[in-house]
């Protein structure tokens, strides 16, 4: 599993170095360094390794084209996709349309959900957290889980 919090770097060039631990997951896992760089939104980058993308495309196919929430869906992370490959070093590059709406540049938290990456910039991270914080609703909807 992708899993904790690494402080990284993207480079003028816009290439983020992805964390050893994860790279190295990612390369023992799916055997392959072709990834899927996205977002829903443009607040953060979404890093994925290409069968874990290609999982969420077999599923969306299953639902009508004109779906309203699968266009939707494919509106946004097309806009901001591009297939990348890792290269040598441990980088992807993140097109300059989605580092511009992510705003990242320098240090980055690059995170762990489980089957992917996000990416974002530190500060507006923290802002997150503070602006969304875990309830007792949330602590409910997990204890569900029996965790």
């Amino acid at each position: 599993m992708l899993r904790g919090n690494y402080t990284a770097r993207v480079d003028e060039k816009g290439r983020l170095k992805i964390p050893t631990a994860f790279r190295r997951y990612i390369e023992e896992k799916y055997t392959t360094q072709e990834v899927y760089v996205t977002s829903l939104n443009g607040d953060c980058v979404r890093i994925y390794p290409l069968p874990e993308w290609e999982s969420i495309e077999q599923r969306l196919a299953l639902l009508p084209s004109m779906d309203p929430a699968r266009r939707k869906f494919l509106d946004r992370t097309n806009y901001y996709g591009q297939q990348a490959t890792v290269d040598g070093q441990g980088r992807v590059l993140v097109h300059p349309l989605l580092r511009k709406a992510a705003g990242i540049a320098g240090d980055v938290a690059v995170l762990g959900y489980l089957t992917y990456l996000e990416v974002w910039e530190l500060e507006r991270f923290e802002r997150r957290l503070l602006s969304d914080p875990y309830t007792e609703e949330d602590e409910a909807a997990i204890a569900r889980l029996g965790i």
